[in-house]
């Protein structure tokens, strides 16, 4: 390809962000970014913005390479046949290139009450709305966290730490990713933060009301204030425009995170699924996958034949309020093994991670082509056998003795 390149990336977030950054490493390389927000939402403190520890936004201008032009707009369509985009604006922008980074969002709550009286926090709109509605709450009022991964987790414990009376809903186990051992220490940080866990086969929410969450035993809790944090879904443009996704609306790319449908049209980030096997939603696949498809792009415009895939596993960490955490290590099937750091440490982890997101993202804008990426060999095959192990021992893994 001759002349100048412009590649559109549709979402400001850290795969978004780090896809842009990395293409400015050609001159002949022109980049729009298109994001809805005039700010990057730092997601991984949006259960900070609730407990009003932190406004989980970062300035573009801190982490945003000075040659992306940043357009504040929703893309509407993607015409993959004219290479070009709508925007809720109703211009069209036309590309060469498109990094589909779109992230993921709130599912669909199927429980009856929850869309009308639960309050989701997956979106920074959303987190906004919830601590608008708890800074006019009694903190005596009762609060109830129902989903207890990550989110829920956080959000419960954050609520807590500012001496909220809060309960947390499992809807079955306490943190289904992590190891034994891990959830034994998480739930001990819980306890002494005066959290109330309800765990078990009966701790499934059947029915959201104003003032109460029901269980699937029979149990009425009483709630002032409901906070739902089950399951994540993806934006439906690329169903919408025409492309291959999976069942939960992911687009659908090769090793190289190329969509099975255009070779112009990547994906990075919680809204792609390569070879149909998604990794884990969550920031630390975020900003490899932007890393990728960049790299993607600038290998095409080069000449040379893209690398797969090579992402692996090895974490998850989670904060417990201001002065602890966990960091749960992983093995590359991406199941929690017996080792942890948590108390006073894990925080301290855990900020440092949420810290070196931002940093990175900076880096890249500064110096692109500088954010190394994790390296696991065999490509595709030996991601499903890792898929198949994660499958097979996941389950046993969440029930294994320490």
């Amino acid at each position: 390809m001759t002349g100048n390149t412009h590649v559109v990336v549709i979402g400001g977030g850290y795969a978004g962000v780090m896809a842009a950054n990395r293409l400015t490493l050609r001159n002949d390389v022109t980049v729009t970014l298109i994001n809805p927000r005039p700010d990057l939402v730092h997601r991984v403190r949006l259960h900070q913005l609730v407990g009003g520890s932190h406004d989980a936004v970062v300035a573009y201008q801190d982490v945003l390479a000075e040659r992306v032009r940043l357009v504040v707009d929703t893309v509407t369509r993607i015409d993959a046949a004219a290479r070009s985009v709508t925007l809720a604006a109703d211009a069209t922008l036309d590309y060469d290139y498109l990094i589909y980074a779109v992230g993921s969002g709130s599912a669909e709550p199927s429980v009856p009450g929850a869309a009308e009286f639960a309050y989701p926090i997956a979106t920074l709109e959303e987190a906004q709305r919830l601590r608008a509605v708890l800074d006019a709450t009694p903190a005596t009022a009762p609060v109830t966290v129902v989903g207890a991964g990550p989110t829920g987790i956080e959000t419960a414990a954050e609520l807590a730490e500012q001496g909220r009376r809060v309960t947390l809903v499992c809807g079955g186990v306490l943190g289904p990713y992590l190891h034994t051992r891990g959830r034994r220490s998480v739930a001990k940080r819980l306890a002494k933060l005066s959290v109330t866990v309800i765990d078990g086969s009966d701790a499934k929410v059947t029915a959201v009301t104003r003032d109460a969450v029901r269980l699937a035993d029979g149990r009425e809790l009483p709630s002032e204030v409901t906070v739902w944090t089950v399951g994540f879904g993806v934006p439906d443009l690329a169903a919408r425009s025409g492309l291959s996704t999976d069942a939960v609306g992911r687009l659908l790319t090769d090793e190289t995170l190329t969509s099975v449908d255009d070779a112009r049209i990547l994906a990075a980030g919680d809204s792609a699924a390569p070879s149909g096997l998604p990794l884990r939603m969550s920031c630390l696949n975020a900003s490899p996958l932007g890393a990728r498809a960049a790299d993607t792009v600038l290998s095409r415009l080069a000449g040379e034949q893209p690398e797969n895939l090579h992402q692996s596993m090895y974490a998850q960490c989670i904060s417990l309020g201001r002065s602890a955490g966990i960091y749960q290590f992983a093995n590359r099937s991406d199941v929690a093994v017996w080792l942890h750091i948590d108390d006073g440490l894990g925080a301290r982890i855990k900020e440092m991670v949420c810290k070196g997101i931002p940093k990175h993202l900076a880096g890249e804008a500064h110096k692109p082509g500088s954010f190394s990426l994790h390296r696991m060999p065999g490509g595709v095959a030996k991601r499903r056998q890792l898929l198949r192990a994660h499958r097979a021992e996941a389950p046993a893994a969440a029930d294994r003795a320490a």
